[in-house]
């Protein structure tokens, strides 16, 4: 019988994870409460399809009111654990857990957490698929694929889960993955700006530290994968108990990046994966995905040549560096994922051809500093700066040294697509790379880098 038979649930916050919740406890028997600070106007279709399910509902501003009853409390990653209403609730004796959480404490399977600041979702992705290649059931969650604890009663300790974990997944675990990838950490989600979430980090130390638990709570049984390159990823190497490997960019370690080339080396022997050449993913930065992914899927039992099948094949996501279309000569890149200028670099090392680069957005609490200088010494001949953030921006480029074209006051994707195409010549590539979060003018990347992809469709 269910643990959960008969028991009261309050979720908190029914977006895909909380939906996702519904759905798990719905077959569980419980008595599900779901809890939102929209209202059933905003909530629109998806109160719709919730409302046909035999749960109740509090919305609006005091969507957190009288839980004191309640047995569990599922927490969106994008609510705050201190809040003063959680506190209270944590101080009652009641237990406060998140989708993430639950789905660690019942999934029989070994489970693969990815993490970093920016290509979680790539080093994911490819991980999945090179399982698969290599004849392997595996699922893929987290913040790519989809949400699984509505499946993990079907999921076997034979096969195999990969996550892509943000700070806000992984925060309150005391479980860690079999197998933990972490990849470079700079700093992120330091301030907030999204009218739906609270979640943010006080300093980057407090974000680093948030992400520890991704390797806190692994046994000599288990497997850390870290980035040899970057001083805080290897600082994780503290926190674990387990064996731990690590790839490069600089160094000859256990996979590594040499000549423009992806090695792995076990057993004494050094196996090529990829070329730059031969990939579909561009920019140098992708290698060292594919480098982290081929040593966690290797160490999860892909074989050799599932691996190289897969580097050599894989396209990518959506959103990031993402080819729309090539009008007239002019190649429009989507790289809209891109919500920090760690990422914004990458992309425009990623490119030798003349830039013209999209930059802005809301904030996130970054420094725009080397982005700047980087900007100041590539081929860029435009950059078109939009949002909040435009101001900050324009200081950073000149403060770096930027000396050409700058472009300002377009206040919708239209505009910035149109300035773009008549700035841009044949051979020349419109990259929007904005470095930014989105929500001063789209409801997130994912809709900006549509609007993107739709605005150059017109072209």
């Amino acid at each position: 019988m269910s643990p959960f038979k008969g028991k009261k649930i309050a979720i908190l916050g029914i977006s895909t994870e909380g939906q996702d919740s519904v759905k798990f406890f719905v077959k569980q028997d419980a008595k599900i409460l779901c809890c939102d600070r929209r209202t059933k106007e905003e909530l629109g279709e998806m109160y719709d399809q919730l409302r046909q399910l035999p749960v109740s509902f509090q919305l609006g501003e005091q969507y957190l009111r009288n839980l004191d009853d309640y047995d569990v409390i599922v927490r969106t990653p994008g609510m705050l654990p201190t809040l003063p209403e959680l506190v209270v609730l944590q101080k009652k004796g009641k237990e406060i857990t998140s989708l993430t959480k639950l789905f660690f404490d019942l999934c029989k399977a070994p489970i693969i957490g990815v993490t970093g600041t920016k290509g979680k979702g790539t080093t994911s992705t490819l991980i999945y698929e090179m399982l698969k290649a290599s004849d392997r059931r595996v699922y893929l969650g987290g913040n790519v694929g989809t949400p699984l604890l509505s499946q993990v009663e079907n999921i076997e300790a034979n096969d195999i889960v990969i996550l892509e974990l943000s700070s806000f997944q992984l925060e309150d675990l005391t479980k860690s993955p079999h197998i933990a990838v972490v990849l470079k950490i700079t700093q992120e989600h330091l301030a907030n700006y999204d009218r739906l979430a609270t979640n943010f980090h006080i300093s980057k130390e407090a974000y680093i530290e948030a992400k520890k638990p991704i390797v806190r709570f692994q046994t000599s049984a288990d497997f850390a994968i870290f980035n040899a390159d970057d001083p805080t990823s290897r600082s994780f190497a503290k926190e674990t108990k387990a064996t731990i490997y690590y790839f490069s960019r600089s160094d000859r370690r256990d996979a590594f990046v040499k000549d423009h080339a992806v090695y792995l080396a076990y057993q004494g022997r050094k196996e090529l994966i990829c070329r730059d050449s031969e990939i579909k993913l561009r920019g140098e930065h992708n290698l060292e995905n594919i480098a982290a992914a081929s040593l966690a899927s290797f160490h999860a039992g892909a074989t050799l040549g599932a691996i190289q099948k897969i580097a050599k094949t894989f396209e990518g996501l959506p959103h990031r560096l993402e080819l729309v279309k090539i009008v007239n000569g002019v190649s429009y890149i989507n790289d809209s994922f891109s919500t920090v200028p760690e990422t914004a670099i990458a992309a425009i090392n990623s490119f030798s051809e003349p830039l013209i680069l999209i930059l802005g957005g809301s904030e996130k609490g970054s420094d725009f500093s080397e982005l700047g200088e980087s900007v100041a010494r590539s081929s860029i001949k435009a950059v078109i700066v939009v949002g909040m953030m435009t101001e900050r921006i324009i200081a950073a480029l000149k403060a770096g040294g930027y000396k050409k074209k700058i472009i300002t006051g377009l206040v919708s994707m239209h505009e910035i697509v149109l300035h773009s195409h008549k700035e841009a010549r044949i051979g020349d590539v419109v990259l929007l790379s904005p470095a930014c979060a989105s929500f001063d003018m789209f409801a997130n990347y994912k809709e900006r880098g549509e609007l993107f992809r739709y605005e150059v469709s017109l072209l």
